[in-house]
């Protein structure tokens, strides 16, 4: 079951899941699936579709249990994530609202639930998508920053309740990666130098570079791994 699965990295992730051979339960906030269904289907793996809305927090316990009713979950990938940019002392409580619960409170709904299935089945993997941002503040994303440093949290608090039951619960952290959130620091020609000076590896990463850790991770290779933010980043942590 992956979140944002229809672009990014979460298409990367759940394509590279589906050719390693499991089957997908694509959810997004849009219709806009095809590309990754084709993708996984081309690969001889089977597709669900479900659309719903990730920041209606009222409502998406129940949509969610539908889901987990209709298929049995083994893995989890909370990937979908939205930003919002604006100066910290402007902030405004709408932007930090809809970025706290699409990054952050959506995940803890999907994993709760999820996590009680994967408990009763007695294994599950749950891959929580963080972010250097889940290390650093950033600048002008104040409820981006926050959801990602919420969302190691939350990946550490399952990972100890969740980890004697054999279900076990990571966080994978991309660098810079040319995706849509990342547009406007690569159009901004001091910034994006700026980042780009300071990856060892010399390069922007690309969403399939996060595609081979997901896999370590949804599989029983990582079955002693509980807990762990794992960073995928060219070496920007390291320099």
């Amino acid at each position: 079951m992956v979140t944002g699965g229809a672009s990014g990295i979460g298409q990367a992730i759940a394509i590279a899941l589906a050719r390693a051979g499991a089957d997908l339960v694509l959810c997004s906030d849009h219709d806009d699936l095809d590309e990754t269904a084709d993708a996984a289907t081309q690969v001889g793996r089977d597709v669900s579709r479900h659309v719903f809305d990730l920041g209606d927090a009222e409502r998406l316990p129940h949509v969610v249990q539908q889901v987990l009713d209709a298929h049995r979950v083994d893995i989890l990938v909370n990937a979908a994530g939205i930003i919002r940019r604006q100066p910290a002392m402007d902030f405004s409580e709408e932007n930090w609202r809809q970025v706290l619960e699409v990054n952050l409170t959506a995940a803890f709904t999907l994993s709760r639930l999820a996590a009680r299935a994967m408990v009763a089945h007695g294994r599950g993997k749950i891959i929580n998508v963080a972010s250097m941002l889940s290390f650093q503040g950033g600048q002008l994303v104040t409820s981006y920053s926050a959801s990602k440093h919420g969302l190691v949290g939350l990946t550490k608090s399952f990972a100890n309740e969740c980890a004697p039951h054999n279900v076990q619960v990571n966080a994978l952290a991309p660098g810079y990666i040319t995706t849509r959130t990342t547009e406007a620091l690569r159009a901004d020609p001091v910034r994006g130098g700026q980042i780009l000076s300071r990856v060892p590896a010399g390069r922007w990463g690309i969403p399939d570079d996060i595609g081979g850790p997901a896999v370590f991770l949804a599989s029983t290779a990582s079955d002693y791994v509980s807990g762990h933010v794992l960073a995928v980043d060219g070496g920007w942590l390291a320099s």
